[in-house]
């Protein structure tokens, strides 16, 4: 038989392990994030677990409160990240305008210093520019260009033997006397690339020779050999 002590001390055990249960399922929830639970606290009740509970709940709102301003800066902050990068590329596209100034001609015009990650930038997006648009002639303008040395000239001459793989001719305008005369100095071989005084001669001799040859290829597309008789 079960006396009066026996069966209150029973009970008050049973409460003594509910009570560590729920804080354990309340813990449990919080170390994985999840701060939606909370413990039964009255603030009128002075029993063992209510002051514990209510320092548990402040935490879980503490905790709660937290990642809500985590999240928010992280939101801020990949917002801000997008911002800067959309800015980036912008910033680069300006700094390598490609114009499209006559059917099947491109014009680079490159201003400022020229290091090698803007060099291959620039390579890339005249590349893209040239599939895209399937130019035959692109006009790389360094009138805005104050100081060339070996790297740079290097770099365009790179560049035209990449263009001529494509099938694409190149020429380069805008020299200042200066640069023409640090080109000399330092020996540097332009052979390889097509030179004209500026933009507007290089485009009206690049019309010129592309009117010559439409004149002189027959209405049936074939070739015209010196005796005159169509191949065809």
């Amino acid at each position: 038989m079960v006396t009066e002590d026996e069966s209150g001390m029973d009970e008050q055990d049973g409460d003594l392990y509910s009570s560590v249960a729920d804080i354990l399922l309340v813990l449990s929830a919080v170390s994985v994030g999840d701060y939606r639970s909370s413990l039964a606290s009255n603030l009128s009740d002075t029993g063992p677990f209510s002051a514990l509970n209510r320092g548990i709940n402040q935490m879980v709102t503490a905790l709660a409160e937290t990642q809500s301003q985590s999240e928010t800066y992280q939101r801020e902050l990949e917002e801000k990240i997008a911002t800067i990068e959309r800015q980036r590329i912008a910033i680069r596209e300006l700094a390598t305008p490609i114009i499209e100034v006559w059917e099947g001609v491109l014009c680079l015009p490159v201003v400022g210093v020229l290091d090698t990650s803007r060099s291959v930038e620039m390579t890339e997006s005249l590349m893209r520019g040239i599939l895209d648009s399937k130019a035959r002639c692109v006009i790389i303008d360094i009138t805005g260009i104050e100081v060339m040395d070996t790297r740079t000239a290097d770099h365009f001459i790179r560049m035209a033997k990449a263009l001529r793989h494509l099938g694409t001719f190149c020429y380069l305008t805008g020299i200042r006397p200066v640069i023409a005369q640090t080109i000399v100095d330092m020996g540097i071989d332009m052979s390889d690339i097509a030179t004209r005084r500026n933009l507007r001669d290089a485009l009206q001799e690049y019309v010129a020779r592309s009117r010559t040859r439409v004149r002189r290829q027959p209405a049936g597309g074939g070739l015209v050999p010196s005796n005159g008789r169509q191949v065809r």
